[in-house]
Protein backbone atom coordinates (compact mmCIF):
# COMPACT_ATOMS: atom_id res chain seq x y z
CA UNK A 1 0.00 0.00 0.00
CA UNK A 2 1.06 3.53 -0.67
CA UNK A 3 2.29 5.79 2.35
CA UNK A 4 -0.60 8.23 2.21
CA UNK A 5 -3.26 5.57 2.61
CA UNK A 6 -1.44 3.80 5.42
CA UNK A 7 -1.20 7.12 6.92
CA UNK A 8 -4.90 7.40 6.39
CA UNK A 9 -5.64 4.79 7.86
CA UNK A 10 -3.42 4.32 10.95
CA UNK A 11 -5.17 7.78 11.50
CA UNK A 12 -8.24 6.84 10.86
CA UNK A 13 -7.96 3.82 13.46
CA UNK A 14 -6.05 6.25 16.26
CA UNK A 15 -9.00 8.62 15.89
CA UNK A 16 -11.67 5.66 16.60
CA UNK A 17 -9.44 4.61 19.50
CA UNK A 18 -9.78 7.98 21.16
CA UNK A 19 -13.31 8.38 20.47
CA UNK A 20 -13.97 4.85 22.10
CA UNK A 21 -11.50 5.92 25.05
CA UNK A 22 -13.37 8.83 25.44
CA UNK A 23 -16.58 7.37 25.19
CA UNK A 24 -15.92 4.98 27.97
CA UNK A 25 -14.46 8.21 29.93
CA UNK A 26 -17.51 10.28 29.18
CA UNK A 27 -20.30 7.76 29.85
CA UNK A 28 -18.64 7.03 33.37
CA UNK A 29 -18.12 10.96 34.30
CA UNK A 30 -21.38 12.05 32.88
CA UNK A 31 -23.27 9.08 34.46
CA UNK A 32 -22.44 9.62 37.53
CA UNK A 33 -22.24 13.81 36.52
CA UNK A 34 -25.97 13.34 36.07
CA UNK A 35 -27.03 11.57 38.78
CA UNK A 36 -25.19 13.86 41.04
CA UNK A 37 -27.15 16.86 39.14
CA UNK A 38 -30.75 15.00 39.27
CA UNK A 39 -30.02 14.63 43.39
CA UNK A 40 -28.83 17.87 43.84
CA UNK A 41 -31.61 20.01 41.93
CA UNK A 42 -34.04 17.48 43.79
CA UNK A 43 -33.09 18.90 47.05
CA UNK A 44 -34.30 22.37 45.61
CA UNK A 45 -30.77 23.71 44.06
CA UNK A 46 -31.36 25.72 40.96
CA UNK A 47 -29.99 23.64 37.73
CA UNK A 48 -28.22 26.22 36.40
CA UNK A 49 -26.22 26.27 40.02
CA UNK A 50 -26.38 22.47 39.96
CA UNK A 51 -24.55 22.29 36.50
CA UNK A 52 -22.27 24.87 37.69
CA UNK A 53 -20.50 23.24 40.13
CA UNK A 54 -20.76 19.95 38.84
CA UNK A 55 -19.50 20.61 35.65
CA UNK A 56 -16.42 22.36 36.98
CA UNK A 57 -15.60 19.09 39.12
CA UNK A 58 -15.85 16.95 36.07
CA UNK A 59 -14.39 18.99 34.25
CA UNK A 60 -11.50 19.27 36.59
CA UNK A 61 -10.80 15.15 36.30
CA UNK A 62 -11.71 15.03 33.28
CA UNK A 63 -8.66 16.99 32.46
CA UNK A 64 -6.36 13.58 34.00
CA UNK A 65 -8.25 11.21 31.95
CA UNK A 66 -8.28 11.89 28.90
CA UNK A 67 -4.67 13.52 29.00
CA UNK A 68 -3.19 10.45 29.80
CA UNK A 69 -6.10 7.63 28.46
CA UNK A 70 -7.92 8.70 25.68
CA UNK A 71 -5.33 11.29 23.71
CA UNK A 72 -2.12 9.99 25.37
CA UNK A 73 -0.60 13.73 25.05
CA UNK A 74 2.64 13.79 26.58
CA UNK A 75 3.44 17.60 25.74
CA UNK A 76 3.08 20.61 28.59
CA UNK A 77 0.82 20.03 31.42
CA UNK A 78 0.17 23.86 31.57
CA UNK A 79 -0.09 24.33 27.76
CA UNK A 80 -2.56 21.69 27.43
CA UNK A 81 -4.35 22.77 31.03
CA UNK A 82 -5.13 26.69 29.37
CA UNK A 83 -6.21 25.16 26.38
CA UNK A 84 -8.18 22.52 28.32
CA UNK A 85 -9.65 25.75 30.17
CA UNK A 86 -10.48 27.62 27.14
CA UNK A 87 -12.13 25.12 25.78
CA UNK A 88 -14.25 23.62 28.68
CA UNK A 89 -15.41 27.37 29.13
CA UNK A 90 -16.58 27.49 25.86
CA UNK A 91 -18.13 24.17 26.59
CA UNK A 92 -19.93 25.14 29.58
CA UNK A 93 -21.36 28.84 28.27
CA UNK A 94 -22.68 26.25 25.91
CA UNK A 95 -24.49 24.07 28.16
CA UNK A 96 -25.32 27.59 29.86
CA UNK A 97 -27.62 28.44 26.54
CA UNK A 98 -29.19 25.47 26.17
CA UNK A 99 -30.23 25.15 29.60
CA UNK A 100 -31.31 28.94 29.63
CA UNK A 101 -32.90 28.43 26.38
CA UNK A 102 -34.62 25.13 26.64
CA UNK A 103 -35.42 25.45 30.16
CA UNK A 104 -35.58 29.61 31.26
CA UNK A 105 -37.15 30.64 28.36
CA UNK A 106 -39.01 27.17 26.53
CA UNK A 107 -40.20 25.64 29.71
CA UNK A 108 -39.01 22.76 28.75
CA UNK A 109 -37.97 19.90 32.43
CA UNK A 110 -34.25 20.14 33.06
CA UNK A 111 -33.78 17.02 33.54
CA UNK A 112 -33.89 16.52 29.79
CA UNK A 113 -32.16 19.08 28.51
CA UNK A 114 -29.30 18.27 30.95
CA UNK A 115 -29.48 14.87 29.59
CA UNK A 116 -29.45 16.41 25.79
CA UNK A 117 -27.09 19.06 27.06
CA UNK A 118 -24.09 16.62 27.84
CA UNK A 119 -24.10 14.86 24.39
CA UNK A 120 -24.25 17.96 22.37
CA UNK A 121 -21.26 19.45 24.96
CA UNK A 122 -19.68 16.23 24.17
CA UNK A 123 -19.57 15.97 20.75
CA UNK A 124 -17.99 19.60 20.89
CA UNK A 125 -15.31 18.69 23.84
CA UNK A 126 -14.13 15.59 21.60
CA UNK A 127 -13.45 17.46 18.66
CA UNK A 128 -12.06 20.50 20.50
CA UNK A 129 -9.78 18.26 22.61
CA UNK A 130 -8.40 16.29 19.56
CA UNK A 131 -7.76 19.27 17.26
CA UNK A 132 -6.54 21.85 19.64
CA UNK A 133 -5.88 20.85 22.93
CA UNK A 134 -4.19 17.54 23.25
CA UNK A 135 -3.13 18.05 19.29
CA UNK A 136 0.03 15.86 18.32
CA UNK A 137 3.26 17.78 17.18
CA UNK A 138 4.08 16.88 13.46
CA UNK A 139 7.30 14.50 13.56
Amino acid sequence: MEKSVLFKLNSTFSTLRQLLKYGVIGVISNATGYFLYLIVTHFGAPPILAMTLLYAAGATIGFFGNRRLTFSYTGSVFGSGLRYTIVHLSGYFINLAILVEFVDRLGYPHQLVQAVAIFVVAAFLFIMFKLFVFRMSPE
